[in-house]
Protein backbone atom coordinates (compact mmCIF):
# COMPACT_ATOMS: atom_id res chain seq x y z
CA UNK A 1 0.00 0.00 0.00
CA UNK A 2 1.38 3.57 -1.19
CA UNK A 3 0.70 7.13 0.18
CA UNK A 4 -1.62 8.94 -2.02
CA UNK A 5 1.16 11.07 -4.01
CA UNK A 6 0.27 15.13 -3.08
CA UNK A 7 -0.94 16.94 -6.44
CA UNK A 8 0.32 20.40 -4.68
CA UNK A 9 3.13 21.22 -2.57
CA UNK A 10 3.09 21.25 1.05
CA UNK A 11 2.83 25.32 1.23
CA UNK A 12 0.43 25.11 -1.37
CA UNK A 13 -2.87 25.63 1.13
CA UNK A 14 -1.55 28.56 3.41
CA UNK A 15 -2.74 30.70 4.68
CA UNK A 16 -5.02 27.82 5.74
CA UNK A 17 -3.05 24.83 6.70
CA UNK A 18 0.44 26.10 7.04
CA UNK A 19 3.48 24.04 5.78
CA UNK A 20 4.60 22.68 8.59
CA UNK A 21 1.45 20.92 9.47
CA UNK A 22 1.26 19.60 5.93
CA UNK A 23 4.73 18.39 6.18
CA UNK A 24 4.51 16.76 9.42
CA UNK A 25 1.42 15.49 8.76
CA UNK A 26 1.94 14.23 5.44
CA UNK A 27 5.36 12.94 5.76
CA UNK A 28 5.75 11.68 9.74
CA UNK A 29 1.95 11.19 10.77
CA UNK A 30 0.85 9.61 7.62
CA UNK A 31 4.28 7.74 6.13
CA UNK A 32 4.47 6.11 9.95
CA UNK A 33 0.09 4.48 9.47
CA UNK A 34 1.50 3.48 6.03
CA UNK A 35 4.72 1.40 7.20
CA UNK A 36 2.89 0.15 10.06
CA UNK A 37 -0.07 -1.17 7.85
CA UNK A 38 2.46 -2.41 5.52
CA UNK A 39 3.92 -4.35 8.30
CA UNK A 40 0.61 -5.85 9.73
CA UNK A 41 -0.30 -6.92 5.93
CA UNK A 42 2.93 -8.95 5.71
CA UNK A 43 1.87 -11.28 8.62
CA UNK A 44 -1.59 -11.57 6.89
CA UNK A 45 -1.04 -13.31 3.47
CA UNK A 46 -4.40 -14.30 2.96
CA UNK A 47 -5.53 -10.45 2.73
CA UNK A 48 -3.35 -10.13 -0.18
CA UNK A 49 -4.91 -8.84 -3.56
CA UNK A 50 -7.46 -6.85 -1.61
CA UNK A 51 -8.05 -3.68 -1.13
CA UNK A 52 -7.72 -0.90 1.83
CA UNK A 53 -11.45 -0.64 1.93
CA UNK A 54 -11.97 -4.33 1.29
CA UNK A 55 -9.80 -4.93 4.31
CA UNK A 56 -10.89 -2.49 6.67
CA UNK A 57 -15.05 -3.19 5.71
CA UNK A 58 -14.59 -7.16 6.95
CA UNK A 59 -12.07 -6.79 9.72
CA UNK A 60 -13.48 -9.68 11.35
CA UNK A 61 -11.98 -11.89 9.13
CA UNK A 62 -9.18 -11.20 10.65
CA UNK A 63 -8.22 -14.05 13.59
CA UNK A 64 -5.73 -12.42 15.54
CA UNK A 65 -6.63 -9.93 17.70
CA UNK A 66 -3.27 -7.84 17.77
CA UNK A 67 -3.27 -8.20 14.43
CA UNK A 68 -6.65 -7.08 13.60
CA UNK A 69 -6.19 -3.98 16.13
CA UNK A 70 -2.76 -3.08 14.07
CA UNK A 71 -5.04 -3.15 11.01
CA UNK A 72 -7.83 -1.29 12.30
CA UNK A 73 -5.93 1.70 13.61
CA UNK A 74 -2.74 2.09 11.00
CA UNK A 75 -5.03 0.75 8.09
CA UNK A 76 -7.87 3.48 8.90
CA UNK A 77 -4.75 6.08 9.50
CA UNK A 78 -3.12 4.94 5.99
CA UNK A 79 -7.08 4.53 4.26
CA UNK A 80 -8.18 8.15 6.14
CA UNK A 81 -5.56 9.97 5.44
CA UNK A 82 -5.49 9.38 1.97
CA UNK A 83 -8.65 10.68 1.29
CA UNK A 84 -7.63 13.39 3.42
CA UNK A 85 -5.29 14.64 1.34
CA UNK A 86 -6.81 13.86 -2.05
CA UNK A 87 -9.54 15.88 -1.45
CA UNK A 88 -7.98 18.98 -0.86
CA UNK A 89 -6.26 21.44 -2.88
CA UNK A 90 -5.23 24.99 -3.32
CA UNK A 91 -8.09 25.54 -5.62
CA UNK A 92 -10.66 24.55 -3.36
CA UNK A 93 -13.15 26.33 -1.30
CA UNK A 94 -16.12 26.65 -3.68
CA UNK A 95 -18.80 25.10 -3.34
CA UNK A 96 -20.62 21.45 -4.53
CA UNK A 97 -22.27 21.41 -8.34
CA UNK A 98 -24.16 18.76 -10.34
CA UNK A 99 -25.47 15.45 -8.57
CA UNK A 100 -23.85 16.32 -5.28
CA UNK A 101 -25.13 19.72 -4.45
CA UNK A 102 -28.50 18.43 -5.37
CA UNK A 103 -28.21 15.32 -3.16
CA UNK A 104 -26.68 17.63 -0.35
CA UNK A 105 -29.76 19.55 -0.12
CA UNK A 106 -31.90 16.62 -0.43
CA UNK A 107 -30.19 15.47 3.18
CA UNK A 108 -29.89 18.05 4.44
CA UNK A 109 -31.84 20.74 3.39
CA UNK A 110 -28.76 22.94 2.41
CA UNK A 111 -25.15 23.08 1.97
CA UNK A 112 -24.99 25.70 4.54
CA UNK A 113 -27.17 23.09 6.44
CA UNK A 114 -24.98 21.08 5.96
CA UNK A 115 -21.76 22.74 6.27
CA UNK A 116 -23.28 23.53 10.08
CA UNK A 117 -23.83 19.72 10.81
CA UNK A 118 -20.49 18.49 9.74
CA UNK A 119 -19.08 21.28 11.31
CA UNK A 120 -20.93 20.81 14.81
CA UNK A 121 -19.70 17.20 14.55
CA UNK A 122 -16.36 17.66 14.01
CA UNK A 123 -15.78 20.34 16.79
CA UNK A 124 -17.98 18.73 18.98
CA UNK A 125 -15.65 14.89 18.72
CA UNK A 126 -14.22 14.38 21.89
CA UNK A 127 -10.60 14.01 21.63
CA UNK A 128 -8.88 12.74 18.73
CA UNK A 129 -10.88 11.57 15.60
CA UNK A 130 -12.53 12.80 12.29
CA UNK A 131 -16.13 13.76 10.57
CA UNK A 132 -17.33 12.34 7.19
CA UNK A 133 -19.37 13.04 4.52
CA UNK A 134 -20.68 9.11 3.24
CA UNK A 135 -22.74 7.84 0.50
CA UNK A 136 -24.58 4.35 0.55
CA UNK A 137 -25.00 2.88 -2.94
CA UNK A 138 -27.89 4.22 -3.51
CA UNK A 139 -26.62 7.41 -3.10
CA UNK A 140 -28.01 8.76 0.00
CA UNK A 141 -25.50 10.59 2.08
CA UNK A 142 -24.88 10.41 6.02
CA UNK A 143 -22.77 12.80 8.60
CA UNK A 144 -20.65 10.39 11.27
CA UNK A 145 -17.92 11.09 13.65
CA UNK A 146 -15.47 8.07 14.32
CA UNK A 147 -12.79 8.43 17.43
CA UNK A 148 -9.58 7.78 16.53
CA UNK A 149 -8.44 6.45 13.39
CA UNK A 150 -11.65 4.30 12.57
CA UNK A 151 -14.28 5.16 9.50
CA UNK A 152 -17.17 4.74 7.98
CA UNK A 153 -15.91 1.43 6.36
CA UNK A 154 -15.45 0.00 9.61
CA UNK A 155 -18.60 0.54 11.22
CA UNK A 156 -20.91 -0.38 8.62
CA UNK A 157 -18.98 -3.41 6.76
CA UNK A 158 -18.95 -1.23 3.81
CA UNK A 159 -22.21 -0.22 3.27
CA UNK A 160 -21.18 3.38 3.73
CA UNK A 161 -18.35 4.69 1.69
CA UNK A 162 -16.49 7.85 2.86
CA UNK A 163 -16.34 10.84 0.36
CA UNK A 164 -15.08 13.70 2.92
CA UNK A 165 -13.16 13.54 5.89
CA UNK A 166 -12.31 16.19 8.15
CA UNK A 167 -9.15 15.13 10.32
CA UNK A 168 -9.39 16.58 13.62
CA UNK A 169 -6.49 14.89 15.50
CA UNK A 170 -4.37 17.15 17.00
CA UNK A 171 -1.44 16.89 14.61
CA UNK A 172 -3.70 18.65 11.57
CA UNK A 173 -4.37 21.69 13.01
CA UNK A 174 -2.49 22.17 16.34
CA UNK A 175 0.71 24.09 15.13
CA UNK A 176 -1.23 26.78 13.21
CA UNK A 177 -4.63 27.10 15.39
CA UNK A 178 -3.27 25.51 19.01
CA UNK A 179 -6.67 24.32 20.62
CA UNK A 180 -8.97 26.68 18.54
CA UNK A 181 -10.43 23.60 16.64
CA UNK A 182 -13.48 25.58 15.14
CA UNK A 183 -11.25 27.60 13.69
CA UNK A 184 -9.44 24.96 11.73
CA UNK A 185 -12.59 23.43 10.73
CA UNK A 186 -13.76 26.73 9.26
CA UNK A 187 -10.81 27.21 7.27
CA UNK A 188 -10.81 23.40 6.34
CA UNK A 189 -13.63 24.51 3.70
CA UNK A 190 -11.10 26.99 2.31
CA UNK A 191 -9.50 24.08 1.14
CA UNK A 192 -12.02 21.42 0.08
CA UNK A 193 -11.61 20.39 -3.62
CA UNK A 194 -15.60 19.59 -3.84
CA UNK A 195 -14.76 18.13 -7.64
CA UNK A 196 -12.68 15.36 -6.17
CA UNK A 197 -15.26 14.78 -3.63
CA UNK A 198 -18.46 14.79 -6.29
CA UNK A 199 -16.20 11.89 -8.13
CA UNK A 200 -16.00 10.09 -5.50
CA UNK A 201 -19.21 10.72 -4.72
CA UNK A 202 -20.24 8.93 -8.07
CA UNK A 203 -17.95 6.03 -7.61
CA UNK A 204 -19.94 5.06 -3.90
CA UNK A 205 -22.87 5.30 -6.33
CA UNK A 206 -23.65 1.79 -7.83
Amino acid sequence: MKQVELKYGFEALEPFIDEATMRTHYQKHHATYTNNFNAALEKLPELAGKTDAEILSNLSVIADAGLRTAVQNNGGGFYNHNLYFSTISPEGGKVPAGVLDGQLERDFGSFAEFKEKISAAAIGRFGSGWAWLSSDAAGKLAITSTPNQDNPLMESNGTWTPILAIDVWEHAYYLKYKNLRADYVKAFFEVIDWQEVAKRYELAVR
